[in-house]
């Protein structure tokens, strides 16, 4: 692997094993990772969060994402990125601040990881929607939102070392070919 900067980003509903997965193939690989910086912020918020609260994560992402990718040096795992604020802004405020869209629209990323939703959900006092059609509602917006991309987007599914599997090749046959 030689050359700029690649940014993989795993990205998909509630409970599909994101953090997980980002963390295991930062692991493999030896390189960093961005967290999802939404659960920072949220665990710090003393309240439900508000639409103004996204903006706000929205920024927190972009800064973490821009330090990381300053420590990096060939690849760099993502755990989300801006759709999924442009998600959950859309579908619970109804709107989406310019900035974020912009920023969508700016930033660049060489590969999609779509969790799948085959995984059993994980309780969580963060996650909003357990119902198997809205996770299937969910799974399929991010879907239609990465495939207008233009970047290539791999479905992810199966148990952590099927998931890690899949991703490693797609990333090295499909994306690095560096096997």
């Amino acid at each position: 692997m030689q050359g700029k900067l690649k940014k993989v980003v795993i990205i998909g509903p509630e409970s599909t094993g994101k953090s997980t997965l980002s963390e295991a193939l930062a692991k493999h690989y030896g390189v960093p990772w961005v967290p999802e910086y939404a659960r920072e912020y949220i665990e710090s918020l003393d309240r439900t969060y508000h639409y103004e609260d996204l903006l706000e994560i929205a920024r927190g992402q972009v800064q973490l994402e821009d330090t990381k990718a300053q420590e990096a040096k060939e690849l760099l795992f993502c755990d989300t990125d801006l759709h999924v604020i442009q998600v959950w802004s859309e579908h619970k405020f109804r709107k989406t601040s310019p900035w974020v869209i912009e920023e969508i629209q700016k930033r660049n990323y060489d590969l999609y990881l779509l969790t799948d939703i085959d995984i059993p959900w994980q309780e969580d006092p963060q996650r909003e929607h357990p119902e198997p059609d809205m996770r299937q509602f969910f799974y399929d917006w991010y879907e239609r939102l990465l495939l207008g991309t233009g970047v290539p987007v791999v479905k992810i599914s199966g148990d952590l070392e099927e998931r890690l599997d899949k991703s490693i090749v797609a990333i090295e046959d499909d994306f690095l070919k560096i096997r």
